[in-house]
């Protein structure tokens, strides 16, 4: 046979009876997902902030990344609803390289899953029960999110994963939302299609068992850029882009129609500083048309405690081992501006 099976996993039953939520984090959960979820009605004006490491990759450093981050939240309340960007798996464009803490909990040591799933459940609840803020991840592997199931408060779909049947029929049975990427192609009806998907109902394998899911209304678009044939990164934040979304949304029978932009990636051409000119951006043709201003309900922001990234093994306290990040300084310092131009 091709695969070596190591060892068996504990079902995500067992994981979450071993390490179960307390009732304070519960109930906090229960409260924050309500509000994010009326912010996609359009019946909360709040404006979304998912920002975050690229990739977790230490818990020390995220937790006190998510700590700077709640007191910010405080500050900016009335405005901005943050939601922390803890990443534990890290899709791999060549499948080489750093694949998450779901993989790696220490990315100094060799991978160890049962470790990683642990890890992993461990820092998404420590993040909320030490800043009372719920969390995003990315759906990488469809049948690892039943681990987290019952403590994330927003997902999302990879730009590689969201023409896979399994990602787009797994995202039908979460009652959060879920946020669709444009593909790497751009193909803006590949991610409506994929949306559409998620917001029916199915019936399917997952897991060993047959299941049936009623179909999530809070499913929605991610604009992240895109690559040309040449390579070349293309953006899709602009005034243009954003208006030819609204027009091809409203032509299909959808709910709580909405979009978020990720800020990095093709939109940045992975340049981490533009970011901060991005979301401006973003931010004045929300101001500028009444429909984007409804279709927008947020940004996604890759943010760290330092600028930049560095090689696994360096050592730098709170700087991205994948993608470059925005430092600390310079992402406090956005999010007041951003509260301040809404």
């Amino acid at each position: 046979m091709g695969m070596t099976f190591n060892r068996k996993l504990p079902i995500p039953k067992l994981i979450k009876e071993l390490y179960p939520l307390s009732e304070t984090v519960t109930n906090v959960k229960a409260e924050r997902d309500e509000q994010i979820k009326a912010i996609f009605r359009g019946e909360d004006k709040r404006f979304l902030l998912i920002i975050g490491p690229c990739s977790a990759d230490r818990e020390d450093a995220v937790l006190d990344y998510t700590l700077r981050l709640a007191k910010v939240q405080e500050k900016v309340k009335d405005k901005v609803f943050i939601i922390p960007r803890i990443y534990t798996g890290k899709p791999r464009t060549t499948g080489e390289g750093y694949k998450g803490m779901l993989h790696q909990p220490d990315p100094s040591k060799s991978e160890n899953m049962l470790d990683g799933i642990v890890a992993v459940r461990r820092l998404h609840t420590k993040a909320i029960e030490e800043t009372g803020l719920v969390c995003a991840d990315e759906m990488l592997y469809p049948e690892n999110y039943r681990y987290l199931s019952d403590i994330l408060s927003y997902n999302a779909v990879g730009a590689r994963s969201v023409e896979n049947q399994e990602h787009r029929l797994v995202a039908s049975g979460m009652d959060i939302p879920v946020g669709m990427k444009n593909p790497t192609g751009g193909d803006y009806s590949v991610m409506l299609n994929s949306i559409t998907a998620a917001q029916s109902p199915h019936m399917f394998i997952y897991r060993g068992w047959e299941v049936t899911t009623p179909g999530n209304p809070y499913a929605h678009a991610i604009l992240r850029g895109y690559t040309n044939k040449h390579g070349n990164s293309i953006p899709n934040y602009h005034y243009e882009d954003l208006n030819l979304i609204y027009k091809m949304y409203q032509a299909k029978d959808l709910q709580y129609r909405s979009v978020i932009v990720d800020c990095n990636h093709a939109n940045s051409g992975k340049q981490f500083e533009e970011q901060i000119r991005i979301a401006k951006e973003v931010l004045y043709s929300k101001r500028h048309s009444e429909s984007l201003s409804g279709l927008i309900k947020g940004l996604m922001i890759e943010s760290y405690i330092e600028d930049g990234n560095q090689k696994i093994g360096e050592g730098i306290y709170g700087k991205s081992i994948t993608d470059p990040c925005l430092g600390w300084q310079k992402s406090e310092r956005l999010i007041y501006d951003i509260a301040e131009a809404l």
